[in-house]
């Protein structure tokens, strides 16, 4: 157990690592109107199966896996990660400014509630299969928000919904670019 610490010590120095986003910035944080459907809308892309949480949660798991053996690769799935916290708190200041809530669950219009669950994880020991299954995730995410923009009448929030996309296919091309290193 000691060896083990020391090489992961040893293996990946992580200090400097940077959220990876499109070198754009983002749209100001605001409503037009305080829209509890909206929120409600925005609380898939914050924790549903298919959501920031678990693009956080996916890509942490998988840069663990990789930190001792593929530093390099671990680096950039950590810098996606953080990218993705950010917009996951971007998500929360919005639903709170539209009078919705942020505790983990996805309320649906029929009423139904489902709180996130680490179910929507994937494991997987093979890097191929990590990064394809995070191309997916991040092609899965940008339909989804395509939908809420289309769901959604209101430009403050439909203008952090696309430059979300943005970095969402920003990622795709760098996840792209590690898989045919």
């Amino acid at each position: 157990m000691e060896e083990r610490k020391k090489a992961i010590a040893g293996t990946c120095n992580f200090s400097g690592v940077r959220p990876i986003t499109v070198d754009l910035p983002y749209p100001e944080i605001k409503i037009s109107e305080k829209n509890k459907s909206y929120a409600n809308v925005l609380t898939q892309d914050y924790c549903g199966s298919v959501s920031e949480m678990t693009a956080i949660v996916q890509y942490i798991y998988n840069e663990n896996r990789m930190m001792v053996e593929h530093c390099p690769i671990a680096k950039t799935v950590l810098g996606i990660a953080m990218a993705e916290m950010m917009h996951l708190q971007m998500l929360g200041q919005l639903i709170i400014l539209l009078g919705g809530d942020i505790d983990f669950t996805i309320r649906q219009r029929n009423g139904a509630r489902k709180m996130w669950t680490p179910e929507y994880i994937e494991t997987s020991e093979c890097i191929n299969n990590m990064l394809c299954r995070s191309m997916e995730e991040e092609r899965n995410a940008i339909t989804q928000y395509r939908k809420h923009i289309h769901m959604i009448n209101d430009d403050c929030i439909n203008k952090v919904l696309e430059r979300i996309i943005l970095d969402e296919e920003y990622h795709i091309m760098i996840l792209k670019s590690l898989m045919s290193e």
